[in-house]
């Protein structure tokens, strides 16, 4: 009688890393959709601010220059506000990473036999196209405002905002990567990304560095040049609108725009990708 021969079993095949991202990235879509209140949240406030700051500061708002002196605040706001969609957006995907650490999802993602940067890249994508859903419905409201937009200018638009958004989803994910708490999260968020937007030229221009200016206007043009969140707005702003609109205040040419923000987004995503392989070990310690 001949003996049945015994096979090793075979482990199963490790999922292909794409795949994962591609499936964490569908499950933050239909989370979203799941959590109405999300919409609300971060384009509702937006919204409302630029609605109310256009309708209060309208009056006031003057620039020097010619070409500039007609135009809204509604007008100057509306590049902003974009960006902050996409910053609110970036404040609530990234937040799901402490809502899946305390539910148990994050740690058997984190033991299955896939590349940390799989994790990331679908956490980050997930969170930057529903940013760029939320901008689009946003940008319905461009109709209002003295802007022509093309087809061309629509997909450069499309695009910078898609990088603006994986910067900041990416910086999100950084810094929700060391927090135990929603609270302290969104205090750092709060701390670290609202400065960041304010100082960006959103809300008002980046003032110029003349000889015999003041040290504080001085050291606020600075900081605000090096603020990569500066081109994300400046670009924004140079697709909307003409240059004969932008000549009275300092506004970066379009290619240093897409050069700052796809380097701001590369740096991000990577530091990303370093702080998922490290354990958290309390609010960013």
């Amino acid at each position: 009688m001949a003996e049945a021969v015994q096979t090793p079993s075979q482990a199963p095949a490790a999922p292909s890393p794409w795949l994962v991202a591609a499936t964490l990235a569908w499950r933050e879509i239909v989370r979203f959709f799941r959590q109405r209140s999300r919409v609300v949240g971060a384009v509702g406030q937006p919204v409302l601010f630029w609605l109310l700051f256009g309708a209060g500061l309208h009056r006031w708002f003057r620039l020097g220059g010619e070409g500039l002196a007609d135009q809204s605040f509604l007008a100057y706001y509306f590049p902003g506000t974009l960006v902050l969609i996409l910053l609110f957006t970036a404040i609530f995907a990234t937040i799901s990473i402490i809502e899946d650490r305390r539910e148990g999802f994050l740690q058997s993602v984190l033991v299955a036999p896939i590349p940390r940067w799989s994790m990331v890249l679908g956490k980050v994508l997930g969170g930057s196209l529903i940013a760029m859903l939320q901008g689009l419905l946003f940008l319905l409201l461009a109709w209002t405002l003295p802007i022509e937009l093309g087809w061309q200018g629509l997909a450069g638009l499309l695009g910078l905002l898609f990088c603006s958004a994986v910067a900041l989803t990416s910086l999100g994910f950084v810094l929700a990567w060391r927090m135990e708490s929603t609270q302290g999260f969104h205090a750092i968020m709060n701390l670290a990304l609202m400065p960041m937007w304010l100082l960006s030229g959103a809300f008002f221009p980046v003032p110029p560095a003349q000889t015999g200016a003041a040290w504080s206007q001085l050291a606020l043009h600075a900081i605000m040049r090096i603020n990569p969140v500066t081109y994300c707005v400046a670009g924004v702003r140079r697709l909307l609108y003409d240059e004969s609109l932008l000549a009275a205040i300092w506004v970066p040419q379009l290619a240093t725009c897409w050069i700052v923000t796809i380097m701001f987004a590369l740096c991000m995503f990577v530091a990303a990708c370093r702080i998922a392989r490290r354990t958290s070990a309390g609010d960013l310690l």
